[in-house]
């Protein structure tokens, strides 16, 4: 669920970067794919709550601190949060990119000891983490299958619990029930392949394209038609225009703000409403599964918020613009409950 969750602050601040009116091509394939990462955080949940799990989106720790490794076993990048520009899309390609481990005893690589952040690991290994997103899943399904064959009564959480399709939308794909080790497996192997493409190449068996290959038409300046190879999109070109975008701060943290300004502000309740987004989400996941379609209305009506920052050039920058620092508030404690609504006051909150 952290992974899942990890990429969309940065789709989000790439979403809210872009001027109005312009790059509708580029808004159009980011909002698709970060509604579509919504739905593969509802799957983890119901395959969590299938075994007994409970979903904590409130947890401290729970949202990465930004510049953040994945664990794809991959030591080229980190994921920032960026306005949308080359670099932005290059991490996103990297983030979905589909790879296989040539076996499997490959799946699992050595955390390299340099200090920076690694945002999840085995559980199971100590320093170990994993060569891909697709093998990251392929090594879930691997355990769940061995421990199903011992435990009869793995998956043996509450039904109640589960979300249901009535209870999402996102046009690529649909919520999966979670009974057992079969709707299990079938919800993470449809998570990989919406991803990264890993089984069905650039379609799925809808016609659906993979994240990846939605941003890599980004890079390539045309759409994909079924049938094309990886690399060959044969569609309508599309342009971006990068100048077309604030130029936010890449990771911007609470501290870039001046003290007692307005700006300040702005970030802190922007990140006061997001926890209130994810308490809604917990909820969500937790036994009242209605409160779904408001969660993801939420994520998209942040933008009060984000305009309030990206609009707005940051004092002492060299002309860069502010952005969201998805820095959460901890004064809540790990209480859902004691965290403000949206839109309400973030007064007493420390930094």
């Amino acid at each position: 669920m952290a992974l899942e969750h990890a990429t969309i602050p940065p789709y989000l601040t790439a979403y809210y970067s872009i001027q109005p009116t312009t790059n509708s091509d580029a808004a159009h394939i980011i909002r698709v794919v970060a509604v579509e990462e919504m739905l593969h955080l509802t799957l983890v949940a119901n395959v969590l709550n299938a075994i007994g799990g409970r979903p904590d989106l409130t947890r401290p720790g729970f949202v990465p601190s930004y510049p953040a490794y994945l664990p794809d076993g991959e030591t080229d990048f980190t994921v920032e949060l960026r306005p949308l520009s080359p670099e932005a899309v290059e991490t996103f390609c990297k983030i979905e990119r589909p790879r296989q481990a040539p076996n499997a005893d490959a799946r699992l690589l050595r955390t390299p000891d340099d200090g920076n952040p690694v945002l999840a690991f085995s559980p199971t290994a100590e320093g170990m983490r994993y060569y891909s997103i697709g093998e990251f899943y392929a090594e879930i399904i691997e355990g769940l299958e061995r421990v199903a064959a011992d435990d009869p009564k793995l998956f043996s959480g509450d039904p109640a619990l589960q979300v249901g399709p009535e209870y999402f939308y996102s046009g690529g794909g649909a919520v999966i029930v979670v009974s057992d080790l079969d709707s299990a497996c079938r919800a993470l192997r449809f998570i990989a392949a919406q991803g990264e493409g890993l089984d069905s190449g650039v379609h799925d068996a809808d016609g659906e394209l993979a994240h990846y290959y939605r941003f890599r038409q980004l890079q390539l300046g045309r759409y994909y038609q079924v049938g094309d190879a990886p690399d060959a999109p044969s569609g309508p070109p599309l342009s971006v225009a990068w100048d077309d975008v604030y130029k936010v701060k890449v990771s911007a943290r609470l501290a870039d703000y001046p003290a007692g300004s307005e700006l300040a502000r702005a970030a802190l309740d922007f990140n006061v409403a997001y926890r209130a987004f994810l308490v809604l989400l917990t909820k969500a996941f937790n036994g009242r599964p209605g409160l779904l379609q408001d969660a993801v209305c939420d994520m998209f009506r942040l933008r009060d918020g984000f305009n309030l920052l990206v609009r707005n050039p940051l004092p002492g920058s060299d002309g860069l613009h502010a952005a969201p620092t998805f820095e959460i508030p901890a004064a809540f404690g790990a209480d859902p409950e004691a965290a403000p609504a949206a839109g309400e006051s973030a007064q007493g909150v420390t930094r």
